[in-house]
């Protein structure tokens, strides 16, 4: 503003800027969708939780690309990274989701790492074998919350979540499993056993 009160126009940004906290975590705001309140506010946490558990595996899955070794690396470097973008689709679809019901949804990693049941890997580099063997163990934790997730956010009516939940995070979790688990059966390469 200048002196006389008429604004001018600069191209500078407004740096450094800082609000306040509009909505808290863990909290809804009321949307025309004829679910209750209790019912959104359900949705929301289970829907935390596994988008937290899913950022982890997204990271998991990145991390283990990059480091991926030995005589398969081409083919698991490229199988990694594409669950991996699989998985990062399905972050945005849990987020918005949780967006959708009025709540607010995990953003930042350090907040999903407090919440997350996805145990710690070792920073370092796993064997190829135990790098696999972690990312199913991880499948298996989320495809366990997911299922009973699905169960209940129904039960109270919420349809939608439900078939998120079934639709993009159980078909989606299943079939990586069976891609992951395959590349640990032990058969010869170039011939039968017989």
């Amino acid at each position: 503003m200048t002196a006389n009160g008429t604004q001018t126009t600069t191209s500078q940004p407004w740096l450094h800027q800082h609000g306040r906290e509009i909505q808290p975590f863990g909290t809804v705001r009321q949307f025309p969708l004829s679910l209750s309140y209790e019912a959104r506010m359900y949705s929301c946490r289970r829907l935390n939780r596994l988008l937290a558990d899913t950022q982890i595996l997204y990271a998991h899955y990145k991390k283990h690309h990059w480091l991926v070794r030995g005589q398969t690396f081409h083919q698991l470097h490229l199988l990694l990274d594409q669950h991996a973008g699989e998985q990062l689709a399905v972050v945005d679809a849990i987020a918005e989701r949780v967006q959708t019901l009025g709540g607010v949804a995990i953003g930042d990693p350090r907040h999903a790492a407090e919440i997350t049941a996805i145990p710690r890997p070792p920073d370092g580099v796993e064997e190829v074998p135990a790098m696999l063997s972690r990312l199913l163990e991880e499948h298996e934790v989320i495809l366990a919350e997911a299922h009973d997730a699905a169960a209940r956010v129904t039960d109270q009516g919420d349809d939608g979540t439900g078939d998120l939940i079934v639709s993009d995070i159980v078909r989606l979790g299943e079939k990586q499993a069976w891609f992951l688990a395959e590349h640990l059966v032990d058969t010869p390469l170039v011939h039968t056993s017989g």
